[in-house]
């Protein structure tokens, strides 16, 4: 085997040496060899194939000379690809010719016609500018004769002008449009990137852009067709201005100046140039007022359309329901009246449910919605309230939207202060009653006392010869259900309660709350329509689409109708308790309603909240000096105990002490919510709700104290008794004796001292002392020493004598009193 291995050795063999010297620093320098490789030229030999391509060859080819590898296949689907693709290049080189050819010609027959109107243009400004001429020649003349007229008749008459010496067109003219034309036509052709009909010729690529070899800023696509547009329309005759269009301009309260000129189509610097000739400096970024913008469009000439940011609500449309479409509802009915007086376990008895099992402190705290069916198979829908004093706001909701209430009275109670106030919320909501005496199985029931005090409050019942059913009921023993169900199955059908299922929903918001896993959930009543699974809708401040509907039952159901009571999935944010949900077309109306109500309350409460004057401002800042507040945070599980419980905090208090709630929500106890109230120094009051694990490490970091509530009796007592800390403690005197001053003596080193009879009581050292001067107050201090003989003593009898010197006072007289008293503080509570 040879070093070469059967490789060419290499050599300058095929090239053309040449040397090179190459220069270093220091002035060396080196004469280097190098090789030029000259270009391989093939040269075929007669008689060689020809091409693959060509005519009268096999495709095949000669096997022999076919590269290595290839088989005849290959070598085949090779061939007939190179040919396709030589035949698609040829169909593709005539295409561009010939759409080349159509564009050029579609130029030419442009550029023929525009030219074919600048001649008839110009032709026509020639004979417009020859009869011009003509007619100041013909006045020319006249004024020449008349000049001659009246000129000598030495007169030079070459100094007249005559006829010869009148201007005539020349070809001069003519001549130099041409020259202006074929000037302007070479400018046009010898413009960069761009072709005849304005168009840009290539692509536009990065480099052209960063250098500005295309100008900069490039026209729009709708600057370019309003460019052809003009131009087809000169082409056709046509005018090139288009006729101005007058449009109904929709008017806010407060506009900008460019969303001004954006909705009348005009340009910005027009309307700018408008507000400048009324005096009005503005730029398009700032905002005018609805009276200057009205008188801008009147100006341009359009139409003025006033609308306002309440008009988001007009897609909430209150329809008249057709009689013919109304069917039969079940009615809701209201529980009503005072705390433990057998509300929720009537109710469980006609639901034969344990809903009182489960209440904390055996009383209702919440607002529940229930439906039950009777033996007869009618629907009935139960709101049950809460009896406690604090929850005046849900007795107002469930009365607000029921069509009866019940109003339970315990019959070994008679009427109590909530009793009275659902009685007053019935007549306020004016909706019928019905009066179910409860516990009536008890050895002190007394129904007749009952139906006594009930006519103090106008409430005249049926057994006293009045309009108002009484029933009596014992929810233990369910003794008179069954009659209390058919007062209520009467005065539903004397009510005749219809509603129509088949239109969009409308219904009441009775409770709302935070879950964990579910998200915000509002218990809502329908009052009419339908709400279905997939619904879009607005309630209060918040909107939403429907995920998911759950009856009082727990079970997932597809729609809801009228009087019915379900859990609705799927609001973006807690609404509060008493809002009402409205069913809109699509989600952009919903959050344009959503996002203009909670603008509104904001506005509402900044402005409820702001002292208008100065004079206010001082007013509640010195108000609000001498007045000590306890911060809070409250946390609850609904949002009816929330607001309840925010209630029953701004009325404790008086005017040196009051409760500050810093924030109240729904939901459980958050990080965010312990960092509010460490900033405050607040404590965090939980409402049936618990804080979670990184609430509770951060308030065992900070030092927040955190209280857990499942009574609001307990948590109303707590806040009062931590608000009565913050009072002040209250000073009251107490006269322990009165002295008569007999005479002045001056003494050494003390100064005046006054001898004294105790006439009344005790003069004790310690105490306090006034000095009455014909039974007015002179002086007001203590004593600096009391004396009995030379002795100092700490106190002096009734009926003896004792000497007394005051603390830096010594304007005492004989015949002055001396009251002695002393003082004790008392502490105050709420």
């Amino acid at each position: 085997m040879s070093d070469n291995d059967g490789k060419k050795p290499l050599g300058l063999g095929g090239s053309r040496p040449s040397n090179v010297k190459q220069s270093f620093s220091h002035g060396r320098t080196k004469n280097v060899v190098v090789e030029t490789k000259r270009k391989r030229v093939v040269v075929p030999k007669p008689g060689a194939a020809k091409p693959a391509g060509s005519t009268g060859v096999q495709m095949g080819g000669d096997p022999s000379k076919r590269p290595a590898g290839i088989s005849d296949v290959e070598l085949e689907r090779r061939m007939k690809a190179l040919a396709m693709a030589r035949a698609r290049e040829s169909d593709e080189a005539a295409k561009r010719e010939a759409e080349e050819k159509e564009r050029a010609a579609e130029r030419e027959a442009r550029r023929a016609e525009m030219e074919a109107k600048e001649a008839e243009d110009r032709e026509r400004e020639e004979r417009a500018k020859a009869k011009a001429d003509e007619e100041k020649r013909k006045a020319e003349r006249a004024a020449a004769k008349v000049k001659a007229d009246t000129a000598p008749a030495g007169a030079d008459a070459s100094a007249l002008p005559g006829e010869n010496a009148v201007d005539r067109p020349s070809a001069a003219g003519p001549r130099k449009v041409d020259r202006e034309r074929d000037a302007r036509e070479k400018a046009a052709k010898a413009k960069p990137g761009r072709e005849d009909d304005g168009r840009r010729a290539g692509k536009l690529t990065l480099n052209d852009a960063l250098t500005g070899r295309e100008g900069g800023r490039q026209r729009s696509m709708a600057a370019m067709k309003r460019k052809q547009d003009r131009a087809r329309a000169k082409a056709m005759g046509g005018s090139a201005e288009r006729e101005k269009v007058f449009r109904d301009v929709a008017l806010p309260p407060a506009i900008t100046v460019s969303e001004l000129a954006n909705r009348m189509a005009e340009r910005v610097a027009d309307v700018v140039k408008a507000l400048m000739n009324n005096g009005i400096m503005a730029t398009q970024n700032q905002s005018i007022d609805a009276d200057t913008a009205e008188l801008i469009i009147e100006e341009f000439g359009h139409t003025v359309v006033r609308v306002s940011d309440a008009d988001v609500e007009d897609v909430i449309k209150q329809v008249l329901d057709d009689p013919k479409d109304l069917i039969s509802r079940p009615p809701i009915v209201t529980i009503m009246g005072h705390v433990d007086h057998g509300k929720t376990s009537l109710l469980d008895a006609i639901r034969h449910a344990k809903v009182v099992a489960g209440e904390a402190g055996g009383i209702t705290q919440h607002i529940g919605a229930y439906q039950v069916k009777t033996d007869g198979g009618s629907l009935l829908t139960f709101l049950d309230t809460p009896g406690h004093a604090a929850f005046t706001s849900m007795r107002s909701r469930g009365a607000q939207v029921t069509d009866i209430v019940v109003l339970v009275v315990a019959a070994d109670d008679a009427v109590m202060p909530q009793t009275i106030e659902a009685i007053n919320h019935a007549k306020a909501a004016k909706v019928p009653m019905i009066v179910a005496i409860n516990k009536i199985d008890k050895p002190s029931a007394n129904p007749d006392k009952v139906r006594t005090d009930l006519l103090m409050h106008e409430v005249v019942v049926e057994k006293m010869s009045g309009d108002v059913q009484d029933v009596e009921v014992s929810a233990l023993t369910g003794k008179g259900l069954d009659n209390l169900l058919e007062a209520i199955a009467l005065q539903a059908e004397i009510l005749e309660l219809k509603a129509n299922p088949d239109r969009a929903a409308v219904g009441a918001v009775i409770e709302a709350q935070l879950d964990v896993g579910r998200g915000p959930v509002a218990t809502v009543l329908i009052q009419n329509g339908t709400l279905r699974q997939g619904d879009i809708f607005v309630v209060g401040e918040q909107y939403g689409k429907v995920r998911a509907l759950i009856n009082d039952k727990g079970e997932r159901v597809a729609e809801a109708g009228p009087a019915v009571p379900v859990e609705v999935l799927g609001l973006n944010g807690t609404p509060e308790a008493g809002d009402v949900l409205n069913v809109v077309a699509t989600e952009a109306q919903a959050r344009e309603i959503a996002e203009y109500r909670e603008k509104a309350s904001k506005e509402k409460r900044a402005v409820a909240g702001a002292a208008t004057t100065l004079e206010q401002l001082m007013a509640n800042a010195k108000a609000n000096q001498n007045v000590s507040e306890l911060p809070i945070v409250v946390k609850a599980d609904v949002q009816g105990s929330a607001e309840a419980i925010v209630q029953a905090m701004e009325k404790i208090g008086n005017d040196e002490v009051r409760v500050r709630v810093l924030h109240s929500g729904v939901g459980a106890i958050t990080e965010s919510d312990i960092g509010l109230a460490e900033a405050s120094g607040a404590p965090v009051f939980g409402f049936n709700v618990r804080a979670n694990a990184t609430a509770r490490a951060s308030a065992n970091q900070k030092g927040v104290e955190i209280r857990y509530y499942s009574v609001i009796y307990d948590l109303v007592d707590d806040v009062k008794k931590a608000a009565s800390g913050l009072l002040s403690a209250e000073i009251r005197e107490k006269f322990i004796g009165y002295a008569t001053i007999k005479d002045v003596f001056k003494v050494s080193n003390v100064g005046k001292v006054a001898g004294c009879l105790v006439t009344e009581g005790v003069a004790r050292r310690s105490a306090g002392v006034r000095l009455l001067r014909d039974n007015v107050v002179i002086h007001e201090g203590t004593l600096k020493t009391l004396k009995r003989f030379k002795d100092e003593v700490a106190e002096v009898q009734s009926g003896q004598e004792c000497g007394m010197a005051f603390e830096a006072y010594d304007d005492v007289r004989p015949g002055d009193v001396i009251e002695i008293f002393e003082r004790e503080s008392v502490e105050r509570n709420l």
